[in-house]
């Protein structure tokens, strides 16, 4: 099975994705977890340029691109040989991100991320997409302890376009997108996830 949790920054993603598979793995269940992008040695350069590069001027395709790459190779390099050894695969990220990004809010046509994607991922795509929905003012509160990255860098008219991308994309199926309201308490969150994904289990 293979598992993404996507969101706005701040929404708690991460977190969530590290409870996730500690409970996967207390029931028995082999789990390996990644970032998107990054988790392979051309994925954490990538990252490096596209997240903390605040000296390069990077056009939306370009990002796209870059962001396709390094998903490409971690599909190659990773996520195919865990699913194939039958491991539950959870990632902080993947497609739907760049759909998001740069689609919604990058004014990129979808359906062309969405072409590009299909090449980028040889099909293979999450079978449970959640999406940990957290009003903007919420996420900047619990990111501003910490210096920004060029991506959380950018407008709060950019990253609400980047909430309602998510929330238009994942009201599109409901049998693989899930939304969470991620201003729940971590716990409640965690909760709801992991129901979820033991009814898809059983």
């Amino acid at each position: 099975m293979f598992i993404s949790l996507d969101g706005v920054d701040g929404c708690g993603k991460s977190t969530q994705v590290e409870r996730l598979a500690d409970r996967l793995r207390q029931q028995g269940h082999d789990v390996f977890t990644c970032r998107d992008p990054g988790s392979t040695g051309l994925g954490e350069a990538v990252r490096g340029i596209l997240l903390n590069r605040h000296d390069l001027d990077i056009c939306r395709m370009s990002e796209m691109l870059l962001f396709m790459a390094a998903r490409a190779q971690m599909v190659q390099e990773l996520i195919l040989p865990a699913l194939d050894c039958g491991k539950i695969v959870v990632t902080d990220r993947f497609l739907l991100s760049t759909i998001v990004y740069q689609g919604y809010a990058g004014k990129i046509a979808v359906d062309v991320i969405e072409q590009v994607g299909t090449i980028a991922t040889t099909r293979v795509l999450p079978d449970l997409n959640f999406v940990l929905d957290l009003p903007l003012e919420t996420a900047r509160n619990r990111i501003n302890h910490r210096e920004v990255d060029r991506m959380e860098r950018m407008g709060t008219d950019y990253h609400e376009q980047v909430r309602q991308g998510f929330l238009t994309c994942a009201k599109t199926d409901p049998q693989r997108f899930v939304i969470i309201d991620a201003s729940l308490p971590i716990d409640a969150v965690t909760e709801q996830i992991r129901k979820i994904v033991m009814t898809k289990l059983s």
